[in-house]
């Protein structure tokens, strides 16, 4: 049988504990004043709520009805009648009595030292130190205690109340002569902005409220009047409001209830940072939450009177608080952009242990393309925040390219390597703060913008319209290397050869004795987000590769001037090797890079019968696997007057095999 709880729940707090004890399943009761608490109340299947006011002797009788394990007071902290019924009903029937109590602000203690705070016990004292006073006053302590404030002289003239907009409400203000202007009707929280509004607008030189906490809007009442410099009366909270902290009623439920409430998590995209780029889903996922975490800058920007703040953006830290924290049961974690575009929330799906809702927004990309008046669909992404894409090679071969940079410098660098490559001419637009104030979009190409500084989060759309013809396979024709006197692996050598490499497109591959680089830039083209280390002990053949290099805009071509396997041993650990010269070296050689990778693909080309011979002992002293050997013979024609004469080259073994871990 489900056990049952009773809440009177007069507070935010209230209402927080009876759905988290109605989502784990226990049958809640939930007490309040009026319909339109009612309505505050998510509905759950079982939550069920009365909306009446109840004497001691109709609480006593439902107690007995429902026969819950415990009755929670959580009623507002100046409700003390109430509170005072409650505990008598329990006494009564007989069941277990809490009372939840609003943790008081840090700022109320604080302020009794402060010149522009007036600390009073009652409304009956604030009266009376009004009365020695001039100037507007907005009354922020509810409808209840309006009546006290007429005792002011010329309270209607002074005086301006803010009030549920109920009804009733509306007609006992008006009996009380608070009515047109100075009867404000709004339902709170009520945020910083909102309250420096409202004092402005009415040139109030006074604010009246209660020490009513965290969740009462205490701390933006308090910091509106000090921004304004104007003084705040602060009517104290009754000395028998005493009770359990929110933190202490948890933990005191979990030992009754026995629950295993598990968090409501959002991980939401905020859109580009403006309010008006965030979703309706977005701003409902926000609106209901009890905690918002994310970076200060977004989460500053959301959060509203009411709910807590956690600024943080590492994963595993974030997930180790709300663990720590169980008292939080509807989370939203705030991410820029949208959760699925360069974002955390990856990591965070990894790490969360909850109901995880997924909540997308508008990225960068987007955005940046509408303001272009372009479409997106056909945009290659890449980014150099936090993540090095090979963005130079995707500009060759894609003709708009979307790129974010991560730092000042980031578009500068980029504009500034397009000119060394020969693509000054590629078009770029650089989008700066977008959907704020200061948003800026610059147009021009990347010899006009190399070295620039920008916003470090700025965006970046390079358009090549050369790039349409760019070839997308191997086999770029031996005469356009640049070679001299310098061997070369010759054009259907290398397409076999890099065909039985079998990269991937994020490769780490070893080019050992690159000669001309021939190869190095046929697999340098061929990686999206992979390197190629080309190490050449001739040294013009390293002048040859930095030539072909830059003639080619092989970005993600390394060039190491040395003998292997010495030049090797501060590399990067390879996926793959291809060996087109050891210089008697083959076995130290592949001894490193077994070493730096016991799977590691290889690809060795061998010419000479000695060079065979090394190889195919190699093959017998190392674990290697998928062992493939093709010996291959090349003719290539030549022009001989009105004939066509086959030209035979030199027979090359191609062999392969993959390191076998142990």
């Amino acid at each position: 049988m489900s056990k049952t709880a009773v809440i009177f729940a007069g507070t935010t707090e209230g209402r927080q504990i009876a759905e988290q004890l109605a989502r784990a399943g226990v049958q809640t009761e939930v007490c309040v004043a009026t319909e339109y608490g009612a309505g505050l109340l998510e509905a759950l299947p079982t939550l069920h709520v009365q909306a009446r006011r109840m004497k001691t002797e109709e609480m006593a009788e439902f107690f007995r009805e429902k026969k819950p394990e415990l009755v929670i007071d959580a009623t507002h902290p100046y409700a003390s009648l109430v509170t005072e019924n409650i505990k008598e009903a329990c006494n009564v029937s007989g069941y277990p009595y809490l009372r939840m109590q609003r943790a008081s602000s840090q700022n109320a203690g604080a302020s009794l030292k402060e010149r522009n705070v007036i600390y009073v016990q009652s409304v009956k004292e604030a009266v009376e130190y009004l009365e020695n006073t001039r100037g507007n006053v907005l009354l922020t302590t509810g409808s209840k205690e309006l009546a006290g404030f007429t005792a002011l002289t010329d309270y209607e003239e002074r005086l301006y109340a803010r009030v549920l907009s109920l009804p009733k409400v509306v007609a006992d203000c008006d009996a009380l002569g608070f009515r047109g202007k100075h009867l404000i009707c709004m339902q709170g929280p009520f945020s910083l902005e909102m309250n420096l509004a409202m004092m402005q607008q009415i040139h109030a030189e006074y604010m009246v409220t209660k020490e009513s906490g965290h969740a009462g809007g205490f701390e933006e009442k308090y910091e509106a009047a000090m921004a304004l410099d104007k003084t705040l009366i602060i009517i104290g909270r009754p000395a028998q409001c005493e009770g359990m902290t929110y933190e202490e009623c948890m933990h005191k439920l979990e030992e009754v209830f026995t629950l295993q409430v598990r968090p409501e998590i959002s991980l939401v995209g905020i859109g580009m940072g403006n309010s008006m780029s965030r979703t309706g889903e977005a701003n409902l996922a926000f609106a209901k939450a009890q905690l918002i975490i994310g970076a200060r800058r977004m989460v500053d920007s959301i959060i509203q009177s009411g709910q807590d703040a956690y600024h943080a953006y590492d994963a595993k830290e974030i997930a180790a608080y709300i663990k720590e924290h169980p008292q939080y049961t509807r989370i939203a974690i705030a991410l820029s952009g949208d959760v699925g575009f360069y974002s955390g929330a990856k990591k965070l799906l990894k790490e969360l242990d909850g109901e995880v809702t997924v909540i997308p927004g508008i990225s960068s990309l987007p955005y940046f393309c509408a303001k272009l008046k372009t479409s997106w669909d056909d945009v290659k992404v890449a980014s150099i925040h936090g993540k090095q894409d090979q963005v130079i090679g995707m500009i060759q071969k894609y003709e708009k390219v979307f790129v974010l940079a991560g730092t000042k410098d980031g578009a500068g660098n980029i504009c500034s390597k397009l000119v060394s490559y020969g693509l000054g001419h590629v078009q770029v637009d650089i989008g700066e703060q977008l959907s704020y104030k200061g948003e800026k979009i610059s147009k021009g190409t990347a010899k006009e913008f190399q070295g620039i500084e920008t916003d470090a989060l700025s965006v970046l759309l390079f358009e090549n319209p050369m790039a349409k013809n760019a070839v997308v396979t191997h086999g770029i024709p031996d005469e356009d290397f640049l070679r001299d006197k310098v061997p070369m692996t010759k054009e259907e050598i290398r397409s076999i050869s890099l065909s039985k490499l079998h990269l991937t497109k994020d490769a780490v591959v070893y080019d050992v004795g690159a000669g001309t680089g021939s190869v190095s830039i046929e697999m340098a083209a061929c990686l999206e987000n992979g390197m190629v280390y080309a190490i050449e002990k001739n040294p013009t053949a390293v002048g040859l590769l930095e030539q072909n290099k830059r003639k080619f805009a092989a970005d993600n071509l390394v060039l190491i001037e040395g003998l292997a396997p010495e030049g090797l041993v501060d590399l990067p650990a390879p996926t793959h090797a291809f060996i087109g010269g050891s210089s008697g070296n083959l076995k130290e050689i592949l001894s490193v890079l077994f070493e730096k990778n016991p799977k590691v693909r290889v690809v060795l080309n061998a010419i000479t019968l000695e060079t065979i011979q090394e190889a195919m002992e190699c093959l017998k002293i190392f674990d290697v696997e998928d062992v493939d050997i093709a010996a291959v013979s090349v003719a290539k024609s030549k022009t001989l007057g009105r004939y066509h004469m086959m030209m035979g080259q030199n027979p090359v073994y191609v062999i392969s095999f993959t390191g076998q871990s142990m």
